[in-house]
Parts: C-alpha cells; sequence; structure tokens
C-alpha cells in the first residue's frame, strides 16, 4: 500500500497544478500562430477557419481591413515561382481569464523566382476562450520599415547639397559635409548622419520612413527637398549655400 502511494505522490508531483497557466496558455496560442503563419504561404484556409472567431477582423500590413469572410476569401496560396515562410523571432502575451492580447514579430523569407527577399512584420493580436476554445477575434499585421542600402558619392557630389534650408520662417534644417559624409539637423541641434539611397535621395538611418528628395532647376542646382513621409511632402527651400 505505501509503495502505491508513493507511485501516486510520485506522479502527482510530475503534473502541472494547474493545466490553465499563463506559460502554458502562452505556448498554446504560439503553437497556434506559427501554424496560422505556416498556412499562409499554401494558403490553407482551414487552418485559419479553425482559429477565427465568425466576427473575427483582421488588418493587413497595408492597412486594409478585412471581415473574416473577404480574409479566408484573399487567402490563396502563392504563385508559381513563388515559395516563403514565416517565423515567429519573439512572442509576448498577457492573459486575463478567459482573454488574452499578444505580440510576436516574425520573419518573413521569400524566393520569388530565385531572388531572396526578406521583411520583418509586428502582429498585435486579441485572442479569446470561447467554451473552452482560443478563438481568434482581431489581428493587426504591420509592415515593419527598414533602412536601405546605402550607396558612396563622390566627395563633389556631396558638396551639392551643403547648405540651409527652410520650410517656415521660424524653420530651418542646415546640412554640412566632412568630405566623406553629409551631416544634418536644425540649426543649434544634435547634426546626424545622412545617408544617399539614390543620387538626390537622401536618409537618415533609424528613419525609414522619411526621404528627403532633393529638386533642382534646369541648370541642375538645388533648389531645395522635400521631406517625404509616405505620401506627405514638408517643402524645404534652400536659401544659403
Amino acid at each position: 500500500m505505501l509503495y502505491f502511494f508513493s507511485l501516486v505522490l510520485a506522479f502527482a508531483l510530475q503534473m502541472p497544478a494547474n493545466p490553465n497557466t499563463t506559460d502554458q496558455i502562452t505556448a498554446l496560442l504560439r503553437a497556434k500562430d506559427q501554424a496560422l503563419l505556416d498556412a499562409i504561404a499554401p494558403g490553407d484556409r482551414k487552418v485559419w477557419e479553425d482559429a477565427l472567431a465568425t466576427d473575427a477582423v483582421y488588418v493587413d500590413e497595408n492597412g486594409v481591413v478585412m471581415d473574416r469572410a473577404a480574409f479566408l476569401k484573399q487567402l490563396e496560396p502563392l504563385p508559381a515561382g513563388a515559395s516563403g515562410s514565416l517565423r515567429i523571432t519573439y512572442y509576448a502575451a498577457h492573459i486575463s481569464g478567459d482573454l488574452a492580447t499578444v505580440i510576436h514579430n516574425d520573419d518573413e523569407q521569400e524566393n520569388y523566382h530565385g531572388q531572396v527577399l526578406q521583411a520583418r512584420y509586428l502582429t498585435t493580436e486579441t485572442w479569446h476562450r470561447d467554451d473552452g476554445e482560443w478563438k481568434l477575434y482581431l489581428v493587426h499585421a504591420y509592415a515593419v520599415p527598414k533602412d536601405p542600402p546605402a550607396i558612396s558619392l563622390p566627395p563633389k557630389e556631396l558638396e551639392q547639397y551643403v547648405g540651409r534650408y527652410s520650410a517656415a520662417p521660424d524653420l530651418a534644417y542646415v546640412i554640412r559635409s566632412d568630405g566623406q559624409q553629409l551631416m544634418g539637423g536644425r540649426p543649434g541641434s544634435t547634426m546626424r548622419p545622412l545617408k544617399v539611397e539614390v543620387r538626390d535621395v537622401l536618409f537618415v538611418p533609424e528613419q525609414p520612413r522619411i526621404r528627403k528628395i532633393f529638386q533642382r532647376d534646369a541648370k541642375g542646382k538645388i533648389t531645395g527637398f522635400v521631406d517625404r513621409r509616405e505620401s506627405w511632402d514638408l517643402v524645404w527651400k534652400k536659401t544659403a549655400k
């Protein structure tokens, strides 16, 4: 009898005290999310149908808002010549009863007709446990921008961008050169490096949403630039060398 109780006790000690701990729920949701990502390239609707709540909403990386039916309709296998994968690299879940809010980073690698493309997404989600089963109610996928590759220009070409620019009587921007690279900033503030994406298109590292697109007159002389953030432009005119 003592041996029997010893076995029971040993088995009990190996069992989790609570099958619904935060760590266990997080692991379960992460596994579900990875399965959902794995289903995107082959266009496996069944995996998503099982996970999505009936009134789920999906917001894709382009800002398109879709209900459950619209999202499932557009979920198709990648076209011929394309293959890819999405892998979760970071995962965090906040569990409050039957509600879970999730944030995860996803790295994408796509082979497009022999060329390798990469992207990173930040995804936020709302899960809810309905009758003991976790259902996905909201997904918002955000494409994380990244600095473009930079090129080098001869010092003589870099010198063309040097000068003072004005966007308003009280708003100025100064570009300087040390002969090797450009630096830019507001007067009296810290100057930051400026990199060249292509000729007449500059960017500040770690500000991938913004480009400085320079404008020239008929003789090729720089007259100013626009700070372009997505489709919005802040116009600067060159006022001095």
